[in-house]
């Protein structure tokens, strides 16, 4: 029971937000659902299943403030890797669910963009917040050990804290295994450790509702404007920034992929999509695309839409005059 001796059970949610976007991903790009996590959905779930957990009306379980932290690239770096879309995407469903952000910048160190800084900060947060906002129970989106100070001082101050927590792997875009499991003492600490991977898959087998509805239904908007080029009749080569090509997929893996453009294969990700689901592609689909150059200044696909295979004109000579006519047009067309 809370301070205010009130029945209403008063929800903290804080989210450790590369760890949620991990989980996001494999979701949307290695499980059989490919659909990302739903925050109204998880915030739903959330209240019933701390309302199960304490033993009250799910009316009475409320979701009553909700912090989201991040390390996040500057604005001239996320453009360069072109990641300012789904960055501003980002932000707009969470202002639209009324969760607070906290973003800090990422460092380099060793080449590679690291956090630091963004634990301690949602420690701080979150054990201020449940002093002075009473909540009754705090929702930790987290896996690192590194929260554990957090939870036995939750502890300390009678705020209960639930976990939601995932374990799984899987085989990343360069071959390379990759696990998600969370720290052992948090599972210790935390008084409701939550399996999500094993609620998930139970759910989802059972039709469960609640389950069902922690995934977004909808495809993803695309990065690009949805706006039809004059289109080749057959496939042609990479050219200038701005072309317009047409080509199959060679390969699909996590999120990226190649279109067939020898002698270097052209590179796109799920971002580059110009319409429809990335993963409603496969192996050996003709797409369109514009060509593009990316961060390291090298050749790649963008605004690549799938396409039905064209009507080939086996004529040999004829067909490849034809071909190099309609590349050139494009491609003045679009310059």
């Amino acid at each position: 029971m809370n301070q205010m001796n009130s029945p209403l059970i008063r929800i903290g949610v804080f989210y450790d937000g590369n760890y949620f976007l991990k989980i996001s991903d494999y979701y949307y790009f290695q499980h059989e659902r490919k659909a990302r996590i739903s925050l109204e959905g998880l915030h739903e779930f959330i209240r019933h299943q701390v309302a199960e957990e304490e033993d009250v009306d799910v009316r009475l379980s409320q979701v009553t403030d909700a912090h989201f932290f991040r390390g996040r690239l500057s604005a001239t770096e996320a453009r360069d890797k072109d990641r300012l879309f789904h960055d501003r995407l980002l932000d707009d469903v969470l202002m639209n669910m009324g969760i607070s952000t906290h973003y800090m910048p990422l460092k380099t160190r060793d080449g590679r963009l690291q956090e630091k800084g963004i634990d301690v900060w949602l420690a701080l947060e979150a054990l201020e917040l449940a002093l002075h906002k009473s909540f009754d129970v705090i929702v930790l989106i987290a896996g690192d050990s590194d929260f554990v100070p957090l939870i036995k001082k939750l502890n300390t101050i009678g705020t209960r804290v639930m976990l939601l927590n995932w374990d799984f792997k899987y085989v990343d875009f360069k071959g390379e295994n990759r696990v998600t499991r969370a720290s052992q003492l948090l599972l210790d600490h935390a008084t409701y450790p939550v399996a999500m991977h094993d609620v998930i898959d139970r759910g989802l087998a059972d039709a469960d509702e609640v389950v069902e509805n922690l995934f977004v239904n909808q495809p993803e908007p695309a990065a690009f404007p949805s706006v039809k080029p004059v289109r080749p009749t057959g496939p042609t080569a990479a050219g200038p920034v701005g072309t317009i090509g047409m080509s199959t997929i060679k390969n699909l893996k996590n999120g990226f992929g190649f279109v067939v453009m020898p002698p270097n294969n052209l590179f796109f990700s799920y971002a580059d999509m110009a319409e429809g689901d990335f993963n409603d592609l496969r192996e050996g689909d003709w797409v369109e695309f514009t060509v593009g150059r990316n961060h390291r200044d090298e050749d790649c696909a963008r605004q690549v839409r799938k396409v039905q295979p064209p009507q080939i004109d086996n004529e040999g000579d004829d067909y490849e005059d034809e071909t190099h006519e309609h590349a050139s047009a494009s491609s003045s067309d679009v310059l």
